[in-house]
């Protein structure tokens, strides 16, 4: 019986595959681009009382909140409760995937990855247009919001082979905290030029790939010179992507889900505020420019931030994940969001997509059986286990 369930469920992830497979466009549309380009900007684990507790504590008026389209995205995944790297593929590709898979429907065998077909995410979207694309976090560049713009991979924790694929990933721009990992060499072998500083990364050329590893806190300005705030690279990162042709970027504010993990409301709110200072940059230069939509939302909300009955006082309740719905804002677009509407976070990939000029029916798959050695040598150990 055992040997039976187990056959059935390889059998299963076969079929899932070739139905996958079948509903998997034929031809792509290319479609007459509305916009030249698209800024996406995310605040990790941002919700709506973020934004309300930071307005209230701080006395501040937010730039996100003077956007003319505001609603709400609706953050699940197929595990129900999301993560971040779940939640980065359905704003990335259009499609839901199971927690910590990376622009990838895969499965977990016995502990063990297997990939079943990879997602083409938007950034890719951009580069088959001839557009340039690049990632700007504050967190490490294989953190999952910026991995799930730039790999493919079962497991958000594989930090070495993310970093590895996104030597070759194509992007034009990749700016982030320093992961320990990145190899200098590897990446300039590649073509990239590798930076450590706001002043390196100042100097780079319009055109010039662009891998950042800096040293200094991206976060919010701590006073040292080594800083490289969110908002400064934001605008330094349009200043190098922009051409004729257009570009996609994606701005992530990580820390303030880094900080809403531990209930550190002082780091939260610090958070929140660079990240609304880059989004105010990036509406800007939208302005200015006349042919750019920037939309602002998050993965998910973290905290569980909640006014409380008794004292009227906004609290965190937990420190993990929940799945409150969380901001969706735009400029320069009425398509995606009415006010107070809420959308799946899945809409967000495909309008992008849309925007930056392509279409199909279905969002672009490409089954890719990845089965690796150890989980074929895991399996073969569990039934010659069972057969004793």
């Amino acid at each position: 019986m055992k040997k039976r369930k187990f056959s059935v469920f390889i059998g299963l992830i076969l079929s899932a595959a070739m139905l996958i497979s079948c509903i998997s466009p034929a031809f792509a549309i290319v479609i007459p681009q509305d916009v030249k380009n698209v800024i996406l900007m995310i605040g990790d684990g941002m919700g709506e009382n973020s934004l309300e507790w930071t307005k209230s504590e701080l006395g501040v008026s937010l730039a996100m909140d003077e956007l003319p389209y505001q609603g709400y995205s609706i953050t699940d995944s197929l595990s129900g409760l999301t993560d971040s790297a779940a939640g980065a593929t359905a704003l990335s590709c259009g499609l839901h995937s199971f927690n910590s898979n990376l622009c990838t429907l895969s499965v977990l065998v016995n502990g063990y990855g297997a990939t079943i077909c990879d997602y083409m995410n938007v950034s890719q979207v951009a580069k088959s247009l001839g557009k340039r694309a690049g990632i700007v976090t504050s967190d490490v560049n294989s953190g999952a919001t910026p991995s799930g713009f730039s790999v493919h991979t079962y497991k958000r924790e594989l930090t070495e082979e993310i970093t590895a694929q996104q030597v070759d990933c194509g992007l034009d721009l990749i700016w982030a905290a320093d992961n320990g990992v990145s190899d200098k060499a590897a990446f300039e072998k590649a073509g990239w030029t590798y930076s450590t500083s706001m002043d390196e990364l100042s100097g780079i050329k319009n055109g010039e790939r662009s891998f950042g590893a800096i040293s200094g806190k991206i976060y919010y300005e701590t006073g040292s010179e080594d800083d490289a705030p969110l908002s400064e690279l934001t605008s330094l990162a349009i200043e190098k992507l922009e051409n004729g042709k257009g570009f996609f970027l994606m701005v992530e504010g990580a820390h303030i889900d880094k900080n809403s993990h531990s209930n550190n409301k002082e780091g939260m709110m610090k958070s929140l505020v660079e990240f609304d200072k880059a989004v105010k940059n990036a509406v800007e230069f939208a302005k200015e420019d006349g042919n750019t939509i920037v939309i602002v939302t998050a993965d998910h909300e973290t905290g569980g931030i909640t006014k409380n009955a008794g004292t009227g006082e906004f609290e965190y309740t937990t420190g993990d994940h929940t799945n409150a719905d969380v901001p969706l804002r735009l400029f320069g677009s009425d398509e995606l969001v009415k006010d107070g509407a809420h959308v799946k976070n899945t809409q967000v990939g495909r309008f992008i997509a849309k925007k930056l000029g392509y279409t199909s029916r279905f969002p672009s798959i490409t089954v890719n059986f990845r089965f690796p050695i150890d989980l074929i040598s895991a399996l073969f150990k569990v039934r010659k286990s069972r057969l004793r």
